[in-house]
């Protein structure tokens, strides 16, 4: 095999492995992500809903950590809609812009 092939199959190799590693990456930080949204909602609501820590929530403390949750996961879901399409938008503005 001429030298021409195996560098073209070393190449296409060296993309797919950089390929896997960077999906591998990106999975790890979507995980880790997740676990500070988990983190940082757990965190808020229960300063905000329990008060006195016992051996058990009351109801108004469990009502308001539902509640609190509800409105966080809410809040999340409209910041990370509004960002992505921000992104998409301005991709789609720099895909149309005159290049000098």
């Amino acid at each position: 095999m001429s030298d021409f092939f195996k560098n073209a199959l070393s190449n296409s190799t060296d993309i797919s492995r950089k390929e896997k590693l960077m999906d591998q990456v990106r999975t790890e930080l979507a995980q880790a992500n997740a676990q500070q949204l988990m983190n940082n909602m757990n965190e808020r609501c229960f300063k905000a809903c329990v008060t006195k820590p016992g051996d058990s929530l009351s109801s108004s403390e469990q009502t308001c950590l539902t509640r609190c949750l509800d409105r966080f996961m809410e809040t999340f879901n409209i910041v990370s809609r509004t960002y992505v399409a921000r992104l998409a938008k301005e991709r789609s503005e720099s895909d149309f812009a005159p290049t000098s």
